[in-house]
């Protein structure tokens, strides 16, 4: 099978999960950054979205880095920070990790729409996962500048082609969707636990 830009991302989330099934943090930041290359393919019209994600890994590995043992398991750095009431501070990893599932869940859906709706624009495809995911959470000014700025998405059959052509392409992004949508369900699942799933954008 060829190489497309899916293939890294696929052959990180293999090592995302412990012998015991729990999220490491590591690995699960790792493949989140195997998917910047992937975005930086929509060129000015995913630059909010990119810089966001890159900021909001930026944090969880800065975090990571300070106690690699006790911030193995990726949820450890959010039970800490609830034990401490600082969760729900702007700069927490907490914060930080909500964010940026929000993040890949759209690039999810956004993927999804690329290969069960072959008619769509690719502005369309970014538009409707938009609104299924993040704009729920986005303030207007937020809300604006991203609709905005996806009106500046590329041409769709330039965009695939880049990835390594859609047959090739199609087979990854199925895989990628069957494999890390469950890993953002698990993060959800438990950012709802402790009552971190639904705050909004400031």
């Amino acid at each position: 099978m060829a190489e497309t830009a899916f293939t890294p991302v696929l052959e990180g989330i293999k090592h995302v999960k412990s012998e015991s099934g729990e999220i490491l943090a590591k690995p699960f930041l790792e493949v989140c950054k195997h998917i910047l290359p992937v975005i930086d393919k929509f060129g000015a019209a995913m630059a909010i979205v990119k810089s966001d994600i890159g900021g909001n890994i930026s944090r969880l590995e800065s975090k990571y880095s300070s106690d690699p043992t006790k911030f193995n398991f990726l949820y450890n750095m959010v039970k800490v920070e609830v034990e401490t009431k600082t969760a729900k501070g702007s700069s927490s990893c907490t914060n930080g990790l909500l964010w940026l599932t929000r993040a890949m869940d759209f690039l999810v859906e956004l993927f999804r729409n690329l290969i069960e709706h072959l008619d769509w624009s690719m502005t369309q495809c970014c538009t409707e996962s938009y609104g299924k995911t993040l704009k729920q959470w986005h303030g207007w000014l937020a809300s604006s500048s991203v609709t905005v700025a996806m009106k500046l998405a590329p041409d769709r059959k330039k965009f695939i082609d880049v990835l390594g052509g859609f047959d090739n392409v199609k087979a990854d992004i199925e895989k990628f969707l069957i494999t890390f949508s469950p890993l953002l369900q698990e993060n959800h699942k438990f950012l709802a636990s402790v009552g971190m799933d639904n705050l909004k954008a400031s």
